[in-house]
């Protein structure tokens, strides 16, 4: 299965594995609750899903990588301790808390948060000497004498043997106390992944074009040569970062990161292409509703990777946009439940009520955070709501209105005031969408780019938010065009199937 599948079959797992009867107790009992191992190549997205999963679901994660533990630090230390048996006292072994225990309650007092997911990267690399206790582990969740806490999963996960000298085989007892995923690399999957996270459209666009690319491994006489998923999202973080200081990127830098000589040339020659399109075809001026003819002219003779690379720039704008747009959505949605919490506070004294908001907004943000569970979204709604509230008291400090219905019209005003920009954007962001269908209609004509244009619009979870909130009627136009087309391409099938 691919890495996308395995997200919803451990998400599906975790909550059925939390679901109680109705005297709360754990349907599936604790040591039935078999441990789910994702066995896949490295860097395709495992502990990346880990964090989705918890925060769709609301619970915490802790993680940890199994190579660096021993016995002791996973079992705890032995000590001496003296015991009562039979009227006669004797000394006896007994072990501090797992560090692995340990953290999990450690989570739960800092976040509040009881439940979670225990996930243990490397499960199949641990020590020779930590080796015979994990069998227990797997079975009854116990390190040494401590328990995993109810309402904890644990999630596993490791590489195959050729990727890794240090993995150790599982025996049948073993495999057998567990739920096995084995894992393939899938572009198809990550592109949804990486639409998230904002990943450089120069490495969707040439990963479009070089899909052989995206997970590569070979063996050769100076070694293992490899790309894998993780390198390719942690080269879209630096190349971001190089484009805003002004940086060269050169073939010693992407080397860093993709570790094929070959692919390393082939994507630093297509990067540099890539800049030259942005600068020849003047992607401002598109999205503007003012191409040049040229712009025009040019892409509709360009070959279809260069139009495929200057389609995939449009929409990369066009889609961070609205990703914007939705930010601010979410923000000014939560600091309206704010405002009307403020009304109905019953003419309580406003300013400690902004501070006392702002505060259950922070340690909010901070539990979640300890409890591994934060979105990026959520962290960013969640500053902004914080600086509106601490701006909005500071402002009514200066200008001398301290309570009242006047101080909380000026927080009205200021709401409204964000709203009105909001708006204001929204147009442009809808605006922008439209000059890129004009300009997909008039460069590019019944190419396959219309196509691509309305299926990333589609899949994209932004673009997708943007549309349903606000509509566009050039979308909804070319989204029914293409599923007539593709029905009546459906229907002439079928009609040669009949053989008539």
């Amino acid at each position: 299965m691919n890495i996308k599948q395995a997200k919803n079959y451990i998400e599906d797992t975790v909550r059925i594995y939390l679901k109680k009867d109705e005297f709360g107790e754990y349907r599936i009992p604790v040591v039935r609750q078999r441990p789910i191992f994702l066995l896949g190549a490295p860097g395709i997205g495992k502990t990346a899903i880990m964090e989705q999963i918890a925060q769709e679901l609301g619970i915490a994660l802790v993680s940890y990588s199994m190579t660096h533990h021993t016995r002791q630090s996973a079992l705890g230390l032995p000590f001496i301790t003296r015991r009562v048996y039979g009227g006669q006292e004797v000394d006896v072994s007994e072990y501090t808390m797992s560090e692995i225990i340990s953290a999990i309650y450690e989570t739960m007092e800092e976040s509040g948060i009881r439940e979670g997911i225990l996930f243990l990267d490397e499960i199949n690399c641990v020590s020779e000497t930590l080796a015979p206790s994990m069998l227990q582990f797997l079975q009854y969740k116990v390190f040494g004498r401590h328990r995993v806490p109810e309402g904890w999963i644990i999630v596993t996960a490791g590489n195959p043997p050729e990727y890794n000298r240090s993995v150790r085989e599982f025996d049948v007892v073993t495999y057998d106390r567990l739920k096995v995923l084995e894992v393939e690399p899938d572009l198809g999957a990550w592109k949804e992944y990486a639409a998230q996270r904002r990943i450089h459209s120069a490495i969707l666009n040439y990963l479009d074009l070089k899909k052989e690319h995206f997970y590569y491994m070979e063996t050769t006489a100076r070694g293992r040569r490899f790309v894998t998923a993780r390198g390719w999202e942690d080269l879209s973080q630096i190349l971001k970062l190089y484009e805003e200081e002004g940086l060269a990127v050169d073939e010693t830098l992407v080397g860093q990161y993709l570790r094929n000589d070959r692919i390393v040339k082939e994507f630093t020659a297509y990067y540099d292409l890539y800049n030259k399109y942005k600068k020849d075809y003047r992607i401002g001026e598109i999205l503007a509703g003012t191409p040049s003819p040229q712009a025009v002219e040019r892409a509709r003779s360009a070959p279809f990777d260069e139009r495929l690379s200057l389609l995939g720039m449009l929409i990369d704008r066009v889609e961070a946009d609205m990703k914007e747009v939705c930010g601010q959505m979410a923000f000014l949605t939560e600091v309206r439940t704010s405002l009307l919490a403020v009304k109905k506070g019953g003419g309580a004294p406003i300013l400690p009520l902004l501070d006392k908001m702002a505060e259950g907004h922070r340690k909010a943000m901070e539990a979640l955070q300890k409890g591994g569970s934060l979105s990026e979204e959520d962290r960013q709604k969640s500053r902004r709501v914080i600086a509106f509230l601490e701006e909005s008291k500071k402002a009514l400090s200066l200008d001398g209105i301290l309570e009242g219905e006047q101080a909380f019209g000026f927080l009205k005003e200021r709401f409204e005031g964000r709203t009105a920009d909001l708006r204001k954007e929204t147009d442009r962001v809808g605006r922008e969408l439209h000059a890129l269908f004009a300009f997909a209609e008039e460069a590019f004509a019944e190419g396959n780019e219309m196509l691509i244009l309305v299926t990333e619009l589609t899949v994209n979870r932004y673009s997708a938010q943007f549309l349903a909130s606000f509509g566009s009627p050039d979308y909804q136009k070319h989204s029914e065009e293409l599923m007539l087309t593709q029905r009546q391409e459906e229907l002439r099938s079928q009609i040669a199937g009949l053989q008539l």
